[in-house]
């Protein structure tokens, strides 16, 4: 029996993957590329952040990026916009009751081309 490779297979993830790649030539900017490393990166171990990360790390009004899921343990007490992969359903409630954002990573790449004052947090 062969090895496993470590290609993704997750339509999506490989979509988001290329889209990263391609926003960071074209801007040449290397978040997007430092992101798309993580993602492909062989082990499957994405980041899982609680939501008290976020709170102890982020200043109000900031934008937050982590690659893989945002979890719902703690309390996030300013406004701040969230990209991930995924949220758990009281992750994405307890930021928008705090009056901020969350968006898939694709929307924060659309958005924001050039990869300005976002945080990675893993």
């Amino acid at each position: 029996m062969s090895k496993m490779t470590n290609k993704k297979t997750n339509p999506r993830l490989t979509t988001l993957i290329a889209l990263l790649k391609a926003t960071s030539r074209e801007n040449d900017v290397n978040i997007w590329r430092d992101i798309a490393d993580r993602l492909e990166a062989p082990s499957r171990n994405y980041a899982e952040v609680n939501l008290s990360k976020i709170n102890r790390y982020a200043a109000d009004g900031e934008t937050i990026i982590v690659p893989g899921k945002v979890l719902g343990t703690g309390m996030v007490e300013m406004s701040v916009t969230v990209a991930a992969l995924n949220f758990s359903e009281s992750a994405s409630a307890k930021i928008r009751e705090a009056q901020g954002e969350c968006m898939s990573i694709e929307q924060l790449v659309s958005a924001n081309p050039t990869g300005s004052r976002v945080r990675i947090l893993r």
